[in-house]
């Protein structure tokens, strides 16, 4: 899988319960959109059909992409690398009115332990100034060349912050910081954010509710919150999830929030490591009520990184370990085939949209 493509996602998640209720609006406050996915990545016509199911019920889009370490350490350009690998696409996104929200993930998108693979097989960790450097000129450029609606500088915040060695955390802090300090200089219009795992903030490592206090502390560039929530990892049923699941996050805040990333698998995973049940029509349910909790906090955008599930066999080794239990999250399985929670989904879509 490309870099580019690469799906990122936290690993440490919660359990919680409630199973209180409220009436759905008749209206939404939030766009709707997907990063562009397909189950496989090395056919081009399936990419292209994917883009063209999903674009025509979005009018929103993300990147959401690590940093590509290697291709820049072996000497290509960060501008060559954006017009090649995003402005086509982009310009496609702007083509059909669609904001755009950029997520630019400066450590390890599927291991929140570790730097990058890419930087581990270099010898270098964000925690060195020379890396952080090349982080800080790739987002400036990305923000340049593809001039987005919403720009995230870190992912999962808060997860990185407990699951990594320090000197990764505040490497994270300082190249967010400094860059964020780079953009406002710039007078650049899109509103800056970093990610935070929900789940994490619910307790998922102690279970009880922590919050994101030090996140607000540590990344005080932020004019809006990214939510990432994967709560199937411990909660069996969607409907055990508060209202106030995200909302609780933002008390005695005014930041507006939208979902960066997340979901609910339609498929049930055992591994020596962990294990959980689902099913096509917990995904159905988990979709509903989302509906009560994106209404709950007034969200502005809800994101998710996969519209089709993924062909795990076609991913070219080696394979991570954990990616196994994201690959039926999609609104379509492997061969596009909608599952029952892609009507669910346009149901909502089809609401009228009350924002610009």
């Amino acid at each position: 899988m490309s870099r580019p493509l690469i799906i990122l996602f936290g690993f440490l998640l919660f359990a919680s319960c409630s199973n209180d209720s409220q009436p759905a609006a008749a209206q939404r406050t939030y766009r709707m959109g997907f990063t562009n996915s397909a189950p496989r990545f090395d056919d081009f016509d399936l990419i292209v059909q994917s883009l063209n199911l999903w674009t025509v019920r979005a009018d929103a889009a993300i990147v959401n992409t690590e940093v590509p370490w290697k291709e820049l350490y072996e000497g290509m350009s960060p501008v060559t690398y954006v017009l090649t690998n995003y402005k086509g696409l982009v310009d496609f996104y702007r083509s059909k009115n669609m904001k755009l929200w950029v997520y630019i993930d400066p450590q390890n998108g599927l291991d929140r332990t570790a730097d990058a693979v890419a930087l581990q097989n270099l010898g270098k960790s964000i925690a060195q100034d020379e890396v952080q450097a090349v982080y800080r000129r790739f987002v400036i450029v990305m923000d340049s060349l593809l001039n987005p609606d919403h720009l995230g500088l870190a992912l999962e915040t808060n997860l990185i912050r407990v699951a990594s060695p320090p000197a990764i955390y505040q490497g994270v802090k300082k190249a967010a910081n400094e860059v964020a300090d780079e953009l406002n200089a710039r007078n650049r219009p899109a509103p800056l954010s970093v990610s935070v795992q929900v789940d994490v903030a619910w307790g998922s490592l102690g279970g009880t509710f922590v919050g994101i206090e030090q996140d607000y502390a540590d990344f005080p560039f932020m004019e809006e919150l990214g939510l990432s929530s994967y709560p199937y990892f411990e909660t069996e049923n969607p409907d055990q999830l508060p209202l106030n699941y995200y909302s609780k996050l933002i008390e005695g805040k005014s930041l507006p929030v939208f979902v960066s990333e997340g979901g609910w698998t339609s498929g049930s995973v055992n591994t020596s490591s962990i294990s959980f049940t689902s099913s096509t029509q917990l995904q159905e349910q988990y979709v509903h009520r989302h509906r009560l909790l994106l209404d709950e906090v007034k969200a502005i955008a809800w994101l998710q990184l996969t519209f089709t599930d993924i062909d795990i066999a076609s991913v070219p080794a080696p394979v991570p370990d954990n990616l196994g239990y994201f690959i039926f999250l999609g609104m379509v399985d492997v061969n596009l085939q909608p599952k029952p929670a892609l009507a669910a989904y346009d149901e909502i879509f089809n609401l009228k949209l009350t924002v610009n």
